[in-house]
């Protein structure tokens, strides 16, 4: 009895010192591997043929929608009586949205207006902020109607009718009747200076009268040469704002042949000078010099030979003049081509 009782007594001891590991942890382990092994399994599995019908995974089109329900869903969308929206949005919606555009153009307005505001406070409109870099002027020439070409008939009125006609259009603003009224007479030989003046003043311009022009004013002979096949050509210097040429001395206008004979131009006459005189300078602006008129030179040849086309060019010469530019054909100098017939 006394042996059993102690064996007994040994057990528990020996139960309560190593106490044997939960079973539901072995469980568990062997749970998961067999779980990871199924799915290994499932992937190597085939697919079976309703997992490989496509059709049934197809979006199904919607059912047409008729006329009536599309104008039903537009006046619904117009106006929701339920919700009490326009368009899809309430009126407190819209209110911020309107107030946000609002304040959003408003400031873009005020923005914009203060940039010019700050451009035209800081520029003056009677001559320009930066002119240091101002190139010499360039020449114009009248008739101009077909490029820089006169090819006409001394015998053919119709064939130099438009350019008597161009003639009379470019010289009506120097009419002596308009130049007594609205400009004075001058005399000097040196530029005629203004600076004195206020900046906003109105500056004086000399006269340049239309019967200077001689055989070229249209007064004589109302064909300014067409007709007897000594045509007239006008020259005129471009406009430059405070531009003195010649500095100091006047620029002078010189006419020879470029490509043709040289003797087929024949002799050359100019009108009043052949010079562009210095009274006439500085040009103070079209809001300062309202009746400026620039002055012209007049060139009528005399002896052009009869049909042979001949290449003509004329040049500003004097000092800070460029007439031989390679890239501006205009710069100093006007080149045409002239052929008059018999």
């Amino acid at each position: 009895m006394e042996s059993g009782s102690t064996e007994g007594v040994a057990e528990e001891t020996l139960v309560k010192n190593h106490p044997p590991s939960p079973p539901h942890k072995v469980i568990l382990k062997h749970g998961q591997e067999l779980e990871e092994e199924q799915e290994e399994l499932a992937e190597h599995q085939p697919l079976e043929q309703e997992d490989l019908n496509f059709e049934r995974w197809k979006r199904r089109p919607l059912p047409k929608r008729t006329l009536h329900q599309k104008i039903d869903d537009l006046k619904k969308y117009l106006w929701n009586a339920e919700t009490n929206e326009f368009m899809g949005r309430s009126g407190k919606s819209w209110s911020l949205i309107l107030l946000f555009y609002a304040a959003l153009y408003v400031f873009l307005a005020a923005m914009f207006g203060g940039c010019i505001f700050c451009l035209m406070w800081s520029i003056s409109p009677y001559h320009p902020t930066y002119n240091d870099r101002v190139m010499p002027p360039g020449m114009t020439m009248a008739p101009h109607l077909e490029g820089h070409d006169i090819a006409f008939n001394a015998s053919d009125r119709k064939s130099w009718k438009k350019y008597a006609r161009s003639m009379e259009e470019y010289l009506r603003p120097y009419n002596d009747a308009v130049q007594e009224r609205k400009n004075i007479r001058c005399s000097q030989d040196r530029y005629f200076m203004q600076d004195d003046l206020e900046e906003s003043a109105e500056r004086k311009a000399c006269q340049f009268k239309r019967s200077w022009l001689g055989d070229c004013s249209g007064l004589q002979d109302p064909h300014y040469g067409y007709s007897q096949g000594k045509p007239c050509v006008l020259f005129r210097m471009n406009r430059i704002l405070g531009y003195l040429p010649g500095q100091g001395k006047p620029i002078n206008v010189t006419c020879g042949v470029r490509r043709g004979p040289p003797e087929a131009l024949g002799e050359i006459q100019f009108f009043p000078k052949s010079t562009f005189e210095l009274k006439y300078y500085p040009y103070y602006g079209k809001l300062r010099h309202v009746n400026y008129s620039s002055p012209v030179v007049a060139v009528q040849f005399l002896g052009v030979q009869s049909d042979t086309h001949i290449q003509v060019q004329c040049k500003l010469n004097g000092k800070g003049i460029i007439n031989d530019s390679p890239t501006d054909r205009y710069l100093g100098s006007v080149t045409f081509s002239l052929e008059v017939g018999a």
